[in-house]
Parts: structure tokens; C-alpha cells; sequence
């Protein structure tokens, strides 16, 4: 090699190296960052439309339909406010309903309200249009303050469920909601750091579209991912564990100002 190509082979690895160190200095954007990023870029693009307002525009027509063997709308379920009070409702979910016997999140008491007010058999209450009268209901509680009680023994013992769910560990990993989101939070799984759920408030950001796959999720969906990815079967929809998880994650969401439809990667 002649002494020219010498010196510019070292003089481009010296530049290689600046441009490697820089790059290590600087920080990566946070997933709050990238997500409010994402979220413009939508925006610029859809003239100001983001695809979580196509699901809500979906589920209010779903909510306000008379559909079912009893040829009625859901306007007249009761979330928790009484009949047709649906401003804010999902701020207090889950909670217990006494007609139903059971503490429900927002996602069950969608499907109950189906099958009890408008006639639908359970298997007939198909899982994509819980999900996007979900989101209707919780863009009319957007910025409400979240404030879920446990006022009674139902809610006491689902509340008590939630947090062994939580806490212990299981499965062929030995692995537990803690694992990632308390031991190791922070840390990254694959190109995301794992999340703080506790300190972040989590619930208040939820029902949320996922644009990183173009997907529209409840907490439910977000619960019964996590289980997958622990390698265990992922509990029933609508079923007591996801529900008490989902309780147990408001609980410790109360006083935070509920950003909905939520905008995650």
C-alpha cells in the first residue's frame, strides 16, 4: 500500500471511530418520545386523522346501533353512573356490578351489556367489535382522573388476586409480571426498554393503538400478550385473572389523568 492510501485508510477509520463514539453519546429517544413522534407523522399524514379515530368513529356507531335479538342500542348499559351516563366511566373500571354478581373491566362489560341488554348469545359477541366500542367508550374519558375504589368485598378479594398475579413467578421461565416491569425494568427486551407500570401509571394509558404493528389493543390483549411472552398460556378473555390484574394496575394508576385512546409503539 502506498504511503497516500496509508494515510487515508487511517484517516477513515479515525473518522469511523468519531462518528461511532458520537453516536454512543447520543441518548435514545425515550418510547414516550418516539411515540409522539410516530403520532405526527400519522397525523401530517392522515389530514389530521389518526387510525385510533377510525375505532372510535367505529364503535360509536356500534354503540348507538339497535342491533341484537332484542333490537336495542348499548345506550342503555350501565358502566357505573347509571344507565347512558358514559362520560368518564372508564376512569372507575373495573368495578363490581351487582347485576351481573362480578367485578368487570371495561372489556367484560362491554360483552355483558351485549349478551344481557341486547340478546346476543356469548359466543355470537365477536372480540373485534368489544375492542372497538372499547375505544369509544374511552375517548369520552379522555384527560379524566383515574379513580378506581375497592368499596366492596368483591372488588377487596379480585383487588388481592391481582397483586399475587402480579407478583409471583411461574412457568417453565420462572418468570412473573415483576420479573420485567419491577427486577428488571428499565433494561431491554429486545429494542424496547421494559417498562415501569407501576410508577408510569400504565392504566391510564389504556385502551391504546399499537403503531408499530397497526393494531388496536385493550388491557386485556395487553395482559394476555405478556403471558405469551412468559411462555404460559394466556388466560381466558374476560376471565377473573385478567381482570384482576387489570384492577390491581388501576389501582396504582388512581390519580393520573387518563391520556385516550392511548398511542404506544
Amino acid at each position: 500500500m502506498s504511503r497516500l492510501w496509508r494515510f487515508v485508510a487511517a484517516g477513515l477509520a479515525l473518522l469511523a471511530l468519531g462518528v461511532g463514539v458520537f453516536a454512543q453519546d447520543q441518548p435514545e429517544p425515550s418510547p414516550a418520545e418516539e411515540a409522539k413522534k410516530q403520532r405526527q407523522q400519522l397525523l401530517e399524514q392522515g389530514g389530521g386523522i389518526l387510525p385510533s379515530d377510525l375505532y372510535v368513529a367505529q364503535g360509536e356507531e356500534l354503540f348507538k346501533a339497535v342491533r341484537g335479538p332484542k333490537g336495542v342500542s348499548l345506550e342503555g348499559c350501565d358502566f357505573g353512573r347509571g344507565a347512558g351516563q358514559v362520560e368518564g366511566v372508564v376512569a372507575q373500571l373495573p368495578r363490581y356490578f351487582p347485576d351481573t354478581g362480578r367485578v368487570e373491566d371495561l372489556d367484560s362489560r362491554i360483552r355483558s351489556c351485549m349478551i344481557g341488554l341486547q340478546g346476543f348469545k356469548p359466543e355470537e359477541v365477536k372480540r373485534s367489535e368489544v375492542i372497538a366500542i372499547a375505544f369509544y367508550l374511552a375517548s369520552l374519558s379522555h384527560e379524566a382522573t383515574v379513580d378506581v375504589r375497592l368499596a366492596t368485598p368483591q372488588e377487596k378479594r379480585m383487588y388481592a388476586l391481582g397483586e399475587e398475579l402480579f407478583w409471583v413467578r411461574a412457568g417453565p421461565r420462572d418468570m412473573g409480571c415483576a420479573t420485567c416491569h419491577v427486577t428488571y425494568r428499565g433494561k431491554r427486551s429486545g429494542v424496547l426498554p421494559l417498562s415501569d407500570v407501576v410508577g408510569e401509571k400504565v392504566a391510564a394509558h389504556w385502551p391504546a393503538y399499537r403503531y408499530s404493528n397497526d393494531s388496536a389493543l385493550t388491557m386485556e390483549d395487553r395482559i394476555r400478550t405478556c403471558y405469551s411472552n412468559l411462555g404460559m398460556p394466556a388466560p381466558d378473555y374476560y376471565s377473573d385473572a385478567v381482570i384482576a390484574l387489570g384492577l390491581w394496575l388501576a389501582v396504582q394508576s388512581n390519580g393520573a389523568k387518563m391520556d385516550l385512546p392511548g398511542f404506544i409503539r
